[in-house]
């Protein structure tokens, strides 16, 4: 029989966080508005969180990338960050990524996400600019598989998937269409660490693990999934928790000059009060 859940009901930040404590820990369910997670998934990998914990790590420390969303980028180039991530929400962001480039010099790489926006030709006319600056990846740049492997055959980078790989299946077509080089891993959207380390292993093509914003809690999910991966080759996008104006840990899980080391995370008791729902009458759904 499993065990009883307490189930904790949160506006952090402004959004609508769910936190399940268990007999292992404690796991997250704290969706994105228009960002692709069905919230069963969420909810299987805070029950994984909560009542069984995380598979065994291979590695203690994990490599991260900084993420730049704007012109204010002149931080992340000096905090030792070994790669940077620039969102790109239309092709007008590539002055961005040169902005970018010229901070941080040609030992920093540069990945670009642009969250399936653009179409098969955009993308390739973009993809050979960022080509030019030195780009190591281009995530997502188109929405589906099977446009994202028309891409990935013309593109002069790397392509990874993201939004697209949501399923066993979806990690099946993406290999047998040699859709994407590299596959990023969410822990909330693919239903837990072990269902995500199963999909990466059909997908068949190196992975980084990212964030989705979540508080420490949630970014450890993402952590021990990093730290379980057999190979881990580039720096993983879970350096956001500096980005959230609230936390429910005393002690928030932050990079050390580009490295994440793996913890478990325990909220607080005063922050949970704080910002239980009893306690808010705004929330973000």
């Amino acid at each position: 029989m499993r065990a009883e859940l307490a189930e904790h009901h949160l506006v952090v930040g402004g959004r609508a966080v769910t936190l399940l404590e268990g007999p292992a820990g404690w796991g997250e369910i704290s969706l994105v508005p228009d960002y692709p997670c069905a919230p069963d998934a969420a909810r299987r990998a805070a029950r994984e969180a909560a009542e069984i914990g995380f598979p065994p790590p291979v590695r203690t420390a994990v490599m991260v990338n900084a993420l730049v969303t704007g012109p204010d980028f002149v931080a992340a180039a000096l905090a030792g960050f070994p790669a940077v991530k620039v969102k790109m929400t239309t092709p007008a962001a590539v002055a961005l990524v040169a902005q970018v480039r010229a901070a941080v010099g040609p030992g920093v790489a540069i990945r670009v996400d642009a969250n399936g926006s653009l179409d098969v030709e955009t993308a390739l006319q973009v993809a050979q600019q960022l080509s030019l600056l030195g780009v190591e990846l281009f995530e997502q740049p188109v929405a589906s598989l099977s446009d994202l492997a028309v891409v990935r055959k013309r593109s002069p980078i790397p392509i990874a998937a993201d939004e697209s790989v949501r399923s066993e299946a979806d990690a099946r077509a993406l290999r047998e269409l040699e859709a994407a080089d590299v596959l990023i891993l969410k822990v909330q959207p693919l239903g837990g660490v072990r269902a995500a380390l199963t999909i990466a292993e059909i997908a068949g093509v190196p992975a980084i693990v990212t964030s989705m914003m979540e508080t420490s809690v949630g970014v450890a999910a993402g952590l021990a999934l990093a730290a379980a991966l057999p190979e881990l080759a580039y720096p993983c996008g879970l350096a956001t928790v500096a980005d959230l104006s609230e936390d429910i840990v005393n002690k928030r899980l932050l990079p050390e000059r580009g490295i994440m080391r793996v913890r478990k995370m325990i909220p607080d008791a005063d922050l949970l009060a704080r910002y239980s729902v009893a306690a808010n009458h705004s929330v973000i759904s």
